[in-house]
């Protein structure tokens, strides 16, 4: 379950591990699963069309935007998470940026510095289109009016 490797998602296709002692400057496109146990200082997007899963596991930090499918958060996030199909927050998860999501589970533990937006299947399916010309395109953004949310589930 959450922040498990053997997640309850499953995603077909290869995997791409940055170690705990690796250091990416720039940003990352992939399909199939990208695990991040080191530090990733760019974007993470994954090609739009394909399946895709990111996990940033106990000690793994990502400072950029995270745009994939699926996505597993059990280290820190400095930026905004777009999620398109499920999106797990485990215990040890610390994002400083906005969420926006379609579905969501959160541990106790997790924490969220920004807001959460929940995206409904049309608003996914833009940020999908967006992906593929990258994150300065837009993509989706709080409603108007949304508050930033600090919580910190205990």
């Amino acid at each position: 379950m959450l922040g498990n490797k053997k997640s309850s998602m499953s995603v077909s296709g290869k995997t791409t591990l940055v170690s705990s002692d690796t250091v990416i400057l720039g940003d990352i496109r992939f399909s199939g699963v990208l695990d991040i146990e080191g530090l990733v200082q760019g974007n993470i997007i994954a090609q739009p069309g394909k399946d895709a899963l990111v996990r940033v596991v106990d000690k793994g930090r990502v400072e950029g935007e995270i745009r994939a499918p699926s996505v597993v958060i059990n280290g820190e996030v400095e930026g905004n998470v777009y999620s398109t199909r499920h999106l797990e927050l485990a215990a040890k998860a610390q994002v400083k940026g906005n969420v926006f999501y379609t579905l969501v589970e959160m541990a106790a533990g997790a924490e969220v510095n920004g807001s959460l937006a929940h995206m409904a299947e049309t608003e996914a399916a833009k940020v999908i289109k967006s992906e593929a010309a990258g994150p300065a395109s837009g993509g989706a953004e709080p409603a108007a009016g949304l508050a930033v949310v600090s919580a910190k589930l205990d």
